[in-house]
């Protein structure tokens, strides 16, 4: 079934049309990125989706971890972090295009998937309270369906509901850390608060205090927690979890939702910055920790252009450029993956001397993250425009290229 899945759309990639519609061979479709991201995303995805909907991913998903501590939250990670970053793209919902029929497909998968992830009575139930790991995926997992709230959370039986309710509650007995831990304790209580109504206020506030009064660097940079470490984790989690929470707080009322429009202007600033980074071979400076999560390093940037935050001066065209030249570097053959499909632990290859102790294969699928713009309809300008140069690309070629510019709020 999933060889089908991935291969059906021979047809789909050729454009992306309604059934009755002709198809007229003018000129190179204006969708080719976007028809790339589609298949680099089921290429990724797939393997995960497709074993936890029949209950088969911990026999068929292999479980490397330099730490054996680390190995038992593996499939939990791989699940959460692939929902997280499809989720949005699901949220598009399913239509008569070919999109919308694969849509429809990976979102019956992802309803199996989180049916038998939280059934204590399948062989695939991987929600279970192990402090402190758990809270990590619990999280991603909740932000995911978060982003596909009107298309998964909806569809999923009033029992799943219920248990899923009962695992976010369940994490409140882990104590996170001093750092953007706090945002997963947040994340998971936006979370209760949008689907129940309830929450633990002091859980959902605490770390949105932390890093609006005692983190935040200047410049669009958080410090993670009281140190600082140069990294993507600013990208990665700090302001993506920030933006999502915040929106679930002003939302409801919440007088700290009131921070949203300042964080939404540092993460537009960071969006830049993150643009800048992007070589014209689509490789990126190797800074600080969790490299082996390859392209996830660009979540805030993929998210900026999902929220249409992206600044003025950055056309979303160019965004799209970026990144999917940096899909290409990463997936565009077949180094990141095992003869079975499954992803390598490293950045550019089987590279196990680049992954923290704490990394498994589970933690690689947090790259999903990069697929969130694929939340844009079709008929979005990020998807329409013509391809363009980045930044690096137009600075080194001698073209016209805008200053960096800082910001002091």
């Amino acid at each position: 079934m999933f060889d089908k899945l991935y291969f059906m759309s021979n047809s789909f990639f050729k454009r992306f049309r309604k059934k009755e519609e002709p198809v007229i061979e003018e000129e190179p479709s204006i969708w080719e990125d976007r028809i790339f991201w589609v298949t680099t995303l089921q290429k990724i995805a797939l393997p995960v989706l497709g074993n936890l909907a029949k209950s088969s991913l911990r026999k068929k998903m292999p479980n490397e971890s330099i730490s054996v501590d680390n190995k038992k939250f593996t499939y939990l990670e791989a699940f959460a972090r692939v929902f997280n970053g499809i989720a949005p793209w699901l949220e598009l919902g399913p239509d008569s295009s070919e999109e919308g029929e694969m849509r429809e497909k990976y979102l019956r998968l992802t309803l199996k998937a989180i049916m038998n992830a939280v059934n204590p009575n399948n062989n695939d139930y991987i929600f279970f309270v192990e402090p402190k790991q758990s809270l990590v995926d619990v999280a991603l997992f909740a932000q995911g369906l978060l982003r596909s709230k009107n298309q998964v959370w909806p569809n999923l039986p009033m029992d799943v509901q219920a248990k899923i309710i009962h695992e976010l509650k369940n994490t409140r007995v882990i104590a996170p850390y001093e750092n953007h831990w706090l945002l997963y304790t947040a994340m998971i209580e936006a979370t209760l608060l949008e689907f129940t109504g309830e929450c633990d206020k002091e859980r959902l506030t605490y770390g949105i205090h932390k890093f609006r009064d005692e983190y935040y660097m200047g410049d669009a940079i958080y410090s993670d927690g009281e140190s600082f470490d140069l990294s993507y984790y600013n990208s990665i989690i700090i302001h993506p979890m920030l933006n999502d929470i915040l929106a679930v707080m002003r939302k409801y009322g919440i007088s700290d939702g009131e921070f949203l429009d300042v964080q939404l202007m540092r993460s537009s600033r960071l969006a830049a910055q993150l643009e800048r980074l992007i070589s014209p071979e689509g490789t990126y400076p190797l800074l600080g920790s969790s490299l082996t999560y390859r392209c996830g390093v660009f979540h805030l940037l993929s998210q900026a252009a999902l929220l249409k935050i992206l600044p003025k001066n950055l056309n979303p065209a160019q965004v799209r450029s970026a990144l999917t030249k940096v899909l290409e570097r990463q997936f565009g053959g077949t180094q990141n993956f095992s003869s079975d499909g499954w992803l390598l632990m490293g950045l550019n290859g089987n590279q196990v001397d680049l992954a923290e102790k704490d990394v498994n294969v589970g933690s690689l699928y947090l790259c999903c993250s990069v697929f969130l713009a694929l939340g844009l309809e079709l008929e979005d300008e990020f998807w329409t425009e013509p391809a363009c140069d980045w930044t690096t690309v137009k600075a080194w070629n001698a073209q016209s290229t805008s200053k960096d510019i800082s910001i002091d709020f």
